[in-house]
């Protein structure tokens, strides 16, 4: 009689124990696949993190020329810059940043903030980051101004492009 009622508790605790394993597999599993993403997360905010500040560094050299190669060259992509309104596609861009900007400045930089959001999906990745742009026109005169910048880059084999973006400055 004895090893008949410990038989139903010998089988309880045997499925007790697949239980504990499975749970414990399944919490093993997650606690992976958590540590995976935000080690993933991580490496997509450094590799944005150095692409911005590498374009910020670009376009502080005062030659857009060494800016060209954080964007997409085809025609018909679109960028509002802060002056004028927009361009349309690389080639007008270069022209009108120099005109308008380049031009009329002696010493012109560019800084992002530290507030950077990256978002990506497959091939396309946006970032927002507060930006702020110091410049000393060729009178001499002083600017400061606080830019919001919105990007959209595409992957392209190893290397990221800017083939849409949209700058603007604050009212008042």
């Amino acid at each position: 009689m004895s090893s008949i009622a410990l038989r139903p508790f010998s089988a309880r605790l045997s499925r007790l124990r697949w239980i504990a394993y499975v749970v414990l597999a399944l919490l093993g599993g997650s606690i992976t696949f958590v540590g995976a993403y935000a080690q993933q997360k991580a490496s997509q905010e450094a590799t944005f993190r150095n692409l911005i500040d590498s374009y910020c560094a670009a376009w502080s050299s005062g030659n857009p020329d060494n800016a060209a190669k954080f964007y997409a060259q085809e025609e018909g992509l679109v960028f509002y810059d802060v002056t004028p309104f927009s361009y349309h596609g690389w080639k007008e861009y270069r022209v009108g940043v120099q005109k308008a900007i380049f031009d009329n400045y002696a010493a012109a930089s560019l800084t992002a903030g530290k507030d950077m959001r990256v978002s990506k999906r497959g091939n396309i990745a946006w970032v927002t980051v507060p930006m702020h742009l110091s410049g000393t026109g060729k009178d001499g005169k002083k600017t400061e101004s606080e830019i919001r910048y919105t990007g959209i880059w595409e992957r392209r084999g190893s290397t990221w492009v800017t083939v849409h973006e949209h700058l603007s400055a604050p009212l008042g």
